[in-house]
Formats: C-alpha cells, structure tokens, sequence
C-alpha cells in the first residue's frame, strides 16, 4: 500500500470520516451511477491516505481519455460539487492555484435517498488505514534524558576523572614510572573529561 504524506489537517480529516457515524443525505448512491461511484473511487485513494483531484478520479475509474476531456471533468466536477453540498465529500483547498480542487469523503457509511445503506470500507480496511494513520496523528518523540540521570552522569564522570588524575599523579611522583598504572589513568581521564564535555555541553 503506497502511502501518501499527508499534512496535520489532512489527517485530521481522515481521522474525522474513520469517526464518522452513518450519515443520511438526500441523493442517491445507486451503484452503477455516477455519484457512487466516485464515492466508492475517494474511499479507495482515502484508504491509501490520498485526497485525489476530479482528474485522478475519472483516470482511475473511466480510464486515461475520459481523464484528457475537459467538458468531463467539468461534469464530473459538478456531481462532486453536489455531493459536496449533500455532505458526503468535503473539497479540499488547492495547494497551488492552477491545480484541480481534491476530494475527501466525510464518512465511509451513509444512507441514501431511498433509505439504503452504503458502506465504502470493510472493517479489516479501516483498521490497516487507522494504523497507517497513527504514526501521523501521534508522532513518537525522540526519548528525553531526566535532569536527575545528567545530574548523576556528570557525577560518576567528575569522580572518575579525580581518581584517574589522582593516580596519574602518584604515579608521576615515584622514582620510576609504572606505564602499567599512568597508561590506563592517563586515557581514562582524558577520554572521561571529553565525554563530561559533551555532556555539560547538551545539559
């Protein structure tokens, strides 16, 4: 399943037709006409989390020469602008001014002028959508490190850095050297106070 970015309002669209109770509108979703159609064709994209345009519509349902004829597209413009005004689609504002007008259904469940019932989802289809949609809705934000776990952090750092110095230091005051001792002081304390750095440096 291809997966389309879609911006906060968009989800939040989505998220409101996945809601949606059934819905009663005064026109006829009879299958084999237009408007059903087109409403069975957007909660196909929907489920994809796309908002398609008049032209990816008719391309998607009609075929690629319906989709080149402006006077059909027009028409078809004009039954989406009426089942716009029954409530089952909402129009989406263009993102640039020369683009067509995207659609989005407000539900996947109405009841039609002759009292039927139509469901444009099964289930199984909503529950893959919801998922695709929760990350969007809920971004994870990345785990935060507590003041007291930094506090203590530079803690254990600052004391390991004292002890290895101290030994460093000791070590430097006998007659002989022991790289034995000074080697492994030496790096840990160095390698500790960058660490400690970097880490009073994000506090």
């Amino acid at each position: 399943m291809s997966q389309h970015k879609l911006t906060p309002n968009e989800a939040q669209l989505l998220q409101e037709s996945i809601n949606s109770e059934t819905k009663t509108v005064d026109i006829r979703l009879k299958q084999g006409e237009y408007q059903y159609d087109l409403a069975k064709e957007l909660a196909s994209f929907q489920l994809q989390l796309k908002f398609p345009d008049a032209k990816e519509l008719i391309k998607k349902i009609y075929g690629e020469e319906k989709a080149n004829e402006d006077r059909f597209i027009r028409n078809i413009q004009t039954i989406l602008k009426k089942m716009e005004k029954n409530g089952i689609v909402n129009i989406l504002p263009k993102k640039k001014p020369w683009e067509l007008q995207r659609y989005a259904l407000s539900s996947f469940k109405f009841q039609d002028l002759d009292k039927n019932l139509i469901t444009l989802a099964t289930p199984q289809q909503i529950e893959q959508t919801q998922n695709l949609l929760n990350p969007i809705l809920s971004p994870q934000e990345p785990p935060t490190t507590k003041p007291s776990q930094i506090k203590t952090k530079i803690f254990t750092l600052t004391l390991i850095i004292i002890i290895s110095y101290t030994a460093v230091s000791w070590s430097l005051l006998q007659p002989i050297i022991n790289p034995i001792i000074f080697i492994p002081a030496f790096s840990i304390a160095f390698i500790c106070s960058l660490i400690l750095g970097k880490t009073v440096s994000q506090k």
